[in-house]
C-alpha cells in the first residue's frame, strides 16, 4: 500500500509540475493585456458615454484595444507554445498558430455539419465556440511540444530543406489533423459539461463570485488557478468576464463581478498581512522585512501582483493563507453584492482601477478603494492576532531566519550567484525557466537546496515539488533569471 501511495504522490507531482508549466508558459499572452487595457482605458476616459462613438480619437484607442482582446485565442496559441519550447524560438509560436488554424478550421460548425451531418443544438453551440482561449492553450501546447520533438531532426538529403524548425510546423499540421477526429465527439461533451459548471455557479449571483475567489486563492499554489481562471474570464463558455467588460458587452452591475472584489484585496487586504509581518518581525530583522515587504506591498496595491506577499507565508503558514483565501471569498461575495463593478486588463491594482474607471460597466467603483482600506484594517489585526497568539514562524520572527539579510543591496547579478550557490551549482540545474515573479528550475538533487540562503539572497518564497523548484524572487525576475541562465550556460 505505501509503495502505491509513493507512486500515486509521484504522478500527481508530474501533473503538478507540468501544469505549472503550461501556467508558466501564459504569462507571456497575459502580459500583452495591459496594452488592450491601456488603450481602452484611455479610449473610456475620453468618450464614456459613447464608447467611441462620438470621438474619433476614442475609436481609434478603443479598437486598437479590441483588436488585442478580441484575438487572445491566438495569442494564446502562439504564447504558450514559445513558453513549452525548450530554446524560446519563434519557430514554436508558428507550430502554435498552426494548430490553433486546423483546430479551428476542422471543428467549425459547418465543417463539423459535414464530417457529422445535421448538428443537435448544444453541438452546434459547441462547434461555434471553438475559437476560444482553451483551444489556443491546447494549440501552444501541442505546438511546444512538436517544435521540441521535431526542431532538431535531419532529414533525407533530398528534404534537408524540411528538416529541423521548418519540420515542427509541419509535423504540428499532421498531429493536429489527427487530433482533430476525437475532438469531433468529445468536444461538444467536455464543451457541455463546462457551460453546466459554469452556468451553475454564475447562476449562484454573489455567492458564485465568492466561490470563484475562495477557488482561485486555494487554487494558487498548485498553479492551477488558471484553469478557473480561463472559464469565468474569457469566452470559453460565454461568461467572458474580462472580455465582456473591456469590451463592454456585458450588463451593467453584473459584467465585472469576477473581478471586482479582487481590487480590496490587492490593494488594502495584503498591505495590511504585510503590514502585520512586519510588526511581528524579530526588532533586529524588522528592518529588513520592512524592505522587502514595502516593496512587495508597492507592487500589490500599484499593480496587482501579489505573489511576492502571499509566497511570504503561503508554506511557513499555511492557515494564513487559508484566512486569505476566504477574505477574498468574501469581498469578491460584498462587491457582487452591492454591486461595485470593475475590471482589470492585468491584475486588480490601482493602475486597472483607474483606467477601468470610466469604463460604462463600471458601476460604483469608487466603493472599491474604501473596501480596500476596510480589509487592510481586517488583514493586519487577524494576521498580527494569529501570528502572535499561535507563534507562526513568519519572515523575521525564526530563530535561524535569515531572511533577506543585506539582500536589498545586491545586483540583480550579485542575486543569481547566490541563488545559484544556494541550489547545489550549476551542474544541479537541469531545466532553467521563470515566470512573471518566479524562477521555475529543475534540479538533479533537491537534497542539495538551502532555503535559508535563498530566502537571505532575497527569495520572499522556495516551493518544491520532487525535482521541480520555484524560487519567489519578485517582479524584478526576469532580469535575475537573465543573471542566472548566463552562470549556468
Amino acid at each position: 500500500m505505501s509503495n502505491f501511495w509513493s507512486k500515486t504522490k509521484d504522478v500527481l507531482s508530474q501533473i503538478f509540475g507540468y501544469l505549472q508549466r503550461i501556467g508558466k508558459s501564459l504569462m507571456l499572452p497575459v502580459a500583452v493585456l495591459p496594452a488592450a487595457a491601456i488603450l481602452l482605458g484611455i479610449g473610456y476616459w475620453i468618450d464614456p458615454a459613447g464608447w467611441g462613438g462620438e470621438s474619433v480619437v476614442s475609436n481609434f484607442l478603443v479598437k486598437s484595444g479590441a483588436a488585442i482582446i478580441d484575438n487572445m485565442s491566438i495569442i494564446f496559441a502562439l504564447g504558450v507554445a514559445y513558453g513549452l519550447s525548450k530554446d524560446k524560438d519563434g519557430a514554436a509560436s508558428i507550430s502554435g498558430l498552426v494548430a490553433f488554424l486546423v483546430f479551428t478550421t476542422l471543428l467549425s460548425t459547418g465543417s463539423a455539419a459535414n464530417f457529422l451531418g445535421t448538428l443537435t443544438d448544444s453541438q452546434e453551440l459547441a462547434f461555434d465556440k471553438i475559437n476560444n482561449q482553451f483551444i489556443g492553450i491546447v494549440s501552444g501546447v501541442i505546438g511546444g511540444h512538436a517544435y521540441n520533438k521535431f526542431s532538431k531532426v535531419e532529414l533525407p538529403r533530398a528534404l534537408a530543406f524540411f528538416s529541423g524548425r521548418r519540420l515542427a510546423p509541419i509535423m504540428t499540421s499532421f498531429i493536429t489533423m489527427i487530433l482533430s477526429i476525437p475532438l469531433l465527439f468529445v468536444w461538444p461533451i467536455f464543451f457541455g459539461w463546462l457551460v453546466s459548471f459554469g452556468t451553475w455557479m454564475s447562476g449562484l449571483g454573489a455567492f458564485g463570485a465568492g466561490l470563484f475567489g475562495l477557488f482561485n486563492r486555494l487554487l494558487i499554489p498548485f498553479g492551477l488557478h488558471h484553469a478557473l481562471n480561463s472559464v469565468f474570464w474569457f469566452d470559453m463558455i460565454g461568461i467572458a468576464d474580462i472580455t465582456n467588460f473591456l469590451n463592454n458587452t456585458g450588463t451593467a452591475g453584473v459584467t465585472g463581478m469576477y473581478q471586482a472584489g479582487y481590487f480590496p484585496i490587492m490593494m488594502g487586504g495584503l498591505i495590511g498581512a504585510a503590514l502585520a509581518m512586519i510588526h511581528t518581525a524579530k526588532p533586529e530583522k524588522r528592518e529588513n522585512v520592512a524592505s522587502i515587504m514595502i516593496a512587495a506591498g508597492f507592487a500589490s496595491f500599484l499593480t496587482g501582483v501579489t505573489e511576492p506577499i502571499e509566497f511570504a507565508f503561503l508554506f511557513v503558514a499555511p492557515l494564513l493563507f487559508v484566512v486569505h483565501a476566504v477574505l477574498t471569498g468574501v469581498s469578491m461575495f460584498i462587491a457582487a453584492t452591492i454591486p461595485a463593478m470593475s475590471g482589470f486588463a492585468f491584475s486588480a491594482g490601482l493602475i486597472d482601477l483607474i483606467l477601468q474607471a470610466r469604463n460604462p460597466l463600471a458601476v460604483n467603483w469608487w466603493i472599491l478603494p474604501i473596501l480596500a482600506v476596510a480589509f487592510g484594517v481586517i488583514y493586519y489585526f487577524l494576521f498580527r492576532l494569529l501570528i502572535v497568539k499561535l507563534n507562526i514562524m513568519t519572515p523575521g520572527r525564526e530563530d535561524d531566519d535569515a531572511v533577506t539579510e543585506g539582500s536589498v543591496k545586491l545586483s540583480h547579478f550579485e542575486r543569481a550567484q547566490k541563488f545559484l550557490a544556494a541550489l547545489g551549482g550549476k551542474e544541479n540545474i537541469t531545466e532553467s525557466d521563470h515566470c512573471i515573479t518566479r524562477l521555475r528550475l529543475r534540479v538533479a538533487n533537491p537534497d542539495l537546496i538551502d532555503d535559508a540562503a535563498l530566502k537571505a539572497a532575497g527569495a520572499t518564497g522556495v516551493m518544491k515539488q520532487k525535482n521541480n523548484v520555484q524560487v519567489v524572487v519578485g517582479t524584478q525576475v526576469q532580469f535575475v533569471a537573465d543573471e542566472f541562465d548566463k552562470l549556468i550556460k
